[in-house]
């Protein structure tokens, strides 16, 4: 007789191989994604009596009643001792389906994390939005929970995030954090972020900007003295900054240029990209600090010449994905071949890596 599926153990089993996530539906064997890449796991195929029973083990008694007349869902599960899951409840052919996020208990550091030392900077911010992107899956929960913990242990404020779901549980240090759940503790981002500002809050987490109404909330939270971080799904600076600009109707967006002009701090785009001599991956990231000549340009719509800024930035730290590719190849950490396969600009990181290795100063020549 086979044995039956056990959630709770095939859980526990992927955490201790070092997955991030997990994926279950009806008709397939479960597969986890390991380093970037999905495994398929030698189990027999689910059945609907499968997912079902493994709902009945993980959904919050709240949504027991809801979660079969929903098409998509989204909760928290916690294993005690091994880890909390960041959920997906969908349908897929009438039948139901799960994917879950590994959510580690320890909040990572900058250095955990392996991210470049200039992200700190923007820890020690008093106002501004600043926006951590990339695709889905790139470390920007992570990333954005380590530049709060370093808030949280060195300065006296009042956190307040806002996420859909809770990933991440800071507990108080120096700081208070108090952090507000979508759909159970505040209806949705714009209202959130509507009674927030009625919180004497200083520093605001907004988990996701997916729309206009959020992002005219989150820019008016910047505009009237709070640090504001929130994540989006872009790839670099150049087109976060249009993003933005887009979420609007044409005839308003030279105002919101200029307010994204005024408010915006800085960008951190990241890939996480995998080594196979190293059997890891490692975070490339674009960082952008708005300096006065970038306000210019974003006034002025003239995108193109940010992305010199950037090149030349390193007084303020700042960086092209390019530089970070290169860096982690002259670290030993990646193959000149693994960092061109995820160069936005292949021919401009051949010429960096060639100048770098022959001593070459100007790697842009």
């Amino acid at each position: 007789m086979e044995e039956k599926f056990n959630i709770i153990s095939f859980l526990k089993k992927a955490v201790a191989m070092g997955a991030s996530d997990e994926h279950l539906r009806v008709g397939h064997a479960p597969y986890i994604r390991k380093d970037g890449v999905i495994w398929k796991v030698n189990v027999p195929n689910l059945t609907e009596a499968d997912l079902r029973d493994a709902l009945a083990v993980i959904v919050p008694d709240i949504l027991r009643d809801s979660i079969y007349s929903a098409c998509d869902m989204d909760f928290l599960f916690e294993i005690r001792g091994c880890s909390r899951f960041r959920v997906n409840f969908s349908q897929q052919l009438a039948h139901p389906a799960l994917v879950l996020r590994n959510i580690p208990y320890s909040i990572p550091t900058i250095e955990d994390l392996e991210l470049p030392n200039a992200v700190k900077q923007f820890s020690k911010l008093n106002n501004g939005i600043v926006l951590v992107t990339g695709p889905t899956g790139c470390g920007k929960s992570s990333t954005l929970a380590a530049i709060i913990d370093i808030i949280n242990a060195e300065y006296q404020k009042h956190i307040v995030t806002l996420e859909d779901p809770i990933e991440f549980v800071f507990a108080n240090k120096r700081s208070i954090v108090s952090q507000r759940q979508i759909g159970f503790d505040t209806p949705d981002f714009p209202s959130g972020l509507k009674y927030v500002l009625r919180q004497d809050p200083d520093i605001i987490l907004i988990g996701e900007i997916r729309d206009e109404e959020t992002m005219v909330a989150a820019l008016k939270a910047a505009e009237t003295g709070h640090l504001v971080f929130a994540t989006l799904h872009t790839n670099d600076a150049i087109q976060t900054i249009n993003r933005i600009i887009n979420m609007f109707e044409q005839s308003s967006r030279d105002i919101v240029r200029k307010q994204v002009a005024e408010t915006l701090r800085g960008t951190i785009a990241q890939k996480l990209v995998y080594s196979a001599a190293k059997q890891k991956r490692f975070p490339a990231c674009e960082i952008m600090v708005v300096t006065p000549t970038i306000q210019d340009y974003i006034v002025k719509d003239n995108f193109d010449e940010i992305y010199n800024c950037l090149k030349e930035g390193s007084y303020n730290e700042m960086m092209t994905l390019n530089a970070s590719l290169m860096n982690l190849v002259k670290e030993g950490k990646l193959s000149e071949s693994e960092a061109c396969a995820v160069s936005e600009d292949e021919n401009e990181l051949v010429k960096m890596l060639k100048g770098a290795f022959t001593g070459t100063k100007n790697y842009y020549e």
